[in-house]
């Protein structure tokens, strides 16, 4: 993957006339965490900082874009962080970008061809892959930003409304890919989360300390997840359909499957059959507040050699978003719920998982691209697996944040 991402990078420096643009975020963060070790640190914490008060780098991204005449684009997204657990700095997409002229009857074709994140999040719009509204993301969003990049392809076609009188814009589209083998294991056992990390392209993600690495069912497994590894060679896909509505909203809805074949591993890295539909919606209601809402809905299957179930799950997790902005001011409410379901009969790897959660945000704008945020999150969930690691089956975990992010 990584000597695509170099000649992605050497490519911008052609000489055809072009257009460079260079966008970032530095975000600034003090935390108070109520909770348990985190998942980001291999704990089963469902917070991105550890137990107790920090000051941390969260986030320092950066994207350049390049313009040619020739409706090609470039695109490559780099971030860092110093949050005291994994420091680092990498990339985290790495594209390049066709979108045709318009043609007479209102339709335009766009590809991608890159490392990526799947056409999914409604909630993670602005610079470096971060959310506008709040300061972390919805469970959902959180596990694409963990497990979720793919080197693939995607062709979307667009029928533009203004070419026949109308609000509506329509799209779909359609991805093959590879690199995304491993997607599954960590929802699988640290459960849902919620994060403002993106993991990083050369990163591997711990595990928790789970019985059954040492010595149990699982004893072939590595410590550490890679997740953009290619073990089967088989391409996945992803099918996205959106209904735009010019000064309303839009609606979409949409289909992944990684396609893995679950009976490969490699130096303790197994492949997990991951997919799931996705829908959502992203509306502005009356009094300029806008409503974003997300649900998925999938299973992940894990493997031996000799095709017996290890880890079998079904899951799902919905959210809804209310923000409003003001003068200066935002604010934002956001609720959600989740669950694991555990298949299999692994006798010492529970994943069963319960839970919801909920976020209140307020931001205040100190000048044109810098901003001043505050922000309560608290989770209730119930996961049987702590209970193997001396930690309580019923947690309720806070978390409070104030943040300085400054866009340019």
């Amino acid at each position: 993957m990584k000597k695509w991402i170099l000649i992605l990078c050497l490519s911008s420096y052609s000489a055809i006339a072009a257009d460079h643009h260079i966008s970032g975020i530095i975000d600034l963060r003090a935390s108070h965490t109520q909770g348990t070790h985190s998942y980001v640190d291999g704990g089963l914490g469902k917070f991105r900082f550890d137990d107790g008060s920090q000051v941390s780098l969260s986030q320092m991204g950066m994207t350049y874009k390049v313009d040619w005449e020739n409706a090609l684009s470039a695109h490559v997204t780099a971030n860092g962080y110093v949050d005291g657990i994994q420091n680092g700095v990498g990339i985290t997409e790495a594209f390049l970008n066709y979108r045709s002229l318009p043609w007479d009857n209102g339709l335009r074709l766009k590809t991608r061809f890159g490392l990526m994140y799947p056409d999914i999040s409604l909630e993670n719009v602005a610079t470096a892959w971060s959310s506008p509204y709040t300061l972390t993301n919805s469970t959902i969003n959180s596990w694409l930003g963990e497990e979720f990049r793919h080197l693939g392809a995607e062709v979307t076609l667009e029928r533009l409304g203004k070419f026949h009188s109308s609000k509506n814009d329509f799209s779909v589209s359609a991805a093959l890919f590879q690199s995304n083998d491993t997607a599954g294991a960590m929802l699988s056992w640290h459960g849902w989360t919620i994060s403002s990390r993106q993991t990083l392209l050369q990163e591997s993600l711990p595990l928790s300390n789970m019985p059954s690495l040492d010595g149990g069912s699982l004893d072939e497994q590595a410590k550490e997840s890679d997740p953009f590894i290619e073990l089967d060679d088989r391409f996945g896909y992803q099918l996205h359909g959106s209904w735009r509505i010019k000064g309303s909203g839009e609606i979409s809805l949409g289909y992944y499957d990684n396609n893995a074949n679950t009976r490969i591993v490699k130096n303790g890295q197994y492949a997990w059959h991951t997919r799931f539909t996705h829908a959502g919606i992203k509306w502005r209601l009356p009094y300029s507040i806008d409503l974003i809402s997300q649900y998925i809905y999938g299973s992940t299957l894990m493997q031996s050699p000799d095709a017996v179930d290890v880890v079998n799950n079904d899951y799902q997790s919905a959210f809804i978003l209310l923000s409003r902005r003001w003068d200066k001011h935002r604010v934002s409410l956001r609720l959600e719920d989740f669950d694991v379901t555990d298949n299999d009969l692994t006798f010492d790897d529970d994943n069963n998982e319960q839970g919801n959660a909920m976020t209140l945000s307020y931001q205040y704008r100190l000048a044109q691209k810098w901003f001043i945020q505050a922000e309560y999150n608290r989770i209730d969930s119930t996961r049987n697996a702590r209970a193997e690691q001396d930690l309580p089956r019923d947690l309720i975990e806070q978390q409070w944040q104030l943040a300085s992010r400054w866009y340019f």
